[in-house]
C-alpha cells in the first residue's frame, strides 16, 4: 500500500473529493454490494461448497479493493484519478467495513444457508473486530498515509521509490501465496478442482457487478470501467496475512479452503484484470488531435 500511495497526488484527491457521486457510488460497490452479492452467490452454489471455501469467498469480498487495480484502470483507459481516490478510501474505510462486514455476512452464511450456527469449525471462526482493525491500521493504513505524506513533501524521493516498492510488493505477495501454500497444502491440492470455477465466477461476479452498478448510476463509460476493475480487483494479500495471524485464526483450525480461495483470488484477478484492461484499450478510440 505504501508503494501506491507514493503516486497519490494531492490533485488526485481534490479530483475526487469534488465528485461526491462519483465516491459514494465507487465505495457502496466495493464495501457493500460485492460482500452482498457474494453471499447470494454462496447461497446458489451452497450444496457444493465447503464452509471454508464458502467463508473464503466471504472474507476476500468483505477486504478493499486491490492495489494493482490502479494500474489496470490506467491500461482500460478508465478514469486514473477516481480508481487512485476509490483505493485509498476504501483503504481506509477497511479499518472499519472488512471486520464489520466480515462479521454480518459471516453470521448470515452461518446461521441462514449452511444453518449449523453450532459447527465448531464456524464459531471459531467469530473473530474480534477489533484485532481485525489493528490488522487492517498496521497493514494498510499506516502505510497509506506513509507513502500519501512522502508524496506530498518529498514529492522526488516518492518518484524514486515508487517503482522498486511496487515490485518489492509483488515479491511480498509471493512469499505469502507461497507460505499459505505451504501450511495448507493437504487442503490445496484437495480444493484444487474447485478452485478455477469458483474463483473464477466470483471474480466475473464482482467485475460485472462494478460495471452494472455504475451503468445503473449513471456514470459514463470510462467511470465505468473503473468501478468494475475496482470492484473486481481485491486485496486478496490482505485476506491471506489475516489468515496466517493465529491472533484471528488459530493454527488449529482447518483453514485451507479459505487460504486456497483467498490465494488463488490473487492470481486469478490479476489475470482476469490485464485481460479485461486489454480489451477495453483496444475498444476505446484514441482521441483525436485538434489542429489549429
Amino acid at each position: 500500500m505504501f508503494g501506491v500511495a507514493l503516486g497519490i497526488t494531492w490533485d488526485d484527491l481534490v479530483w475526487v473529493l469534488r465528485r461526491p457521486r462519483f465516491v459514494l457510488v465507487g465505495l457502496a460497490g466495493q464495501l457493500v454490494l460485492l460482500p452482498a452479492a457474494t453471499v447470494a452467490l454462496v447461497a446458489v452454489l451452497h450444496p457444493w461448497l465447503t464452509p471454508g471455501v464458502a467463508m473464503g469467498m466471504i472474507l476476500v469480498a468483505c477486504c478493499p479493493g486491490g492495489n494493482v487495480s490502479n494500474f489496470m484502470v490506467h491500461l482500460a483507459k478508465g478514469n486514473a484519478a477516481l480508481s487512485v481516490g476509490l483505493t485509498a478510501l476504501s483503504t481506509a474505510g477497511a479499518l472499519v467495513f472488512t471486520p464489520l462486514n466480515f462479521g454480518v455476512w459471516g453470521q448470515v452464511y452461518t446461521r441462514w444457508i449452511l444453518a449449523d450456527g453450532a459447527n465448531p469449525f464456524l464459531r471459531a471462526l467469530e473473530i474480534d473486530p477489533l484485532e481485525v482493525g489493528r490488522v487492517v491500521l498496521l497493514l494498510l493504513g499506516v502505510p497509506l498515509a506513509l507513502g500519501m505524506l512522502t508524496a506530498r513533501y518529498a514529492p522526488r524521493l516518492a518518484a524514486r521509490l515508487e517503482t522498486p516498492i511496487r515490485f518489492a510488493s509483488i515479491g511480498l505477495f509471493a512469499v505469502i501465496v507461497a507460505v499459505a501454500f505451504g501450511k495448507n497444502l493437504d487442503a490445496f491440492v484437495a480444493h484444487i478442482a474447485a478452485l478455477f470455477p469458483i474463483v473464477g465466477l466470483h471474480n466475473a461476479l464482482a467485475l460485472g457487478l462494478g460495471w452494472m452498478w455504475a451503468r445503473g448510476a449513471g456514470l459514463e463509460r470510462r467511470e465505468r470501467k473503473t468501478l468494475s476493475i475496482e470492484v473486481g480487483i481485491q486485496n486478496s494479500g490482505l485476506a491471506l496475512v489475516l489468515l496466517l495471524n493465529p491472533l484471528l485464526f488459530p493454527a488449529t483450525l482447518p483453514l485451507g479452503g479459505m487460504a486456497a480461495i483467498a490465494a488463488w483470488w490473487g492470481i486469478w484477478h490479476i489475470v482476469s484484470g490485464l485481460g479485461v484492461a486489454m480489451w477495453w484499450r483496444q475498444r476505446t478510440p484514441e482521441p483525436v488531435p485538434v489542429v489549429a
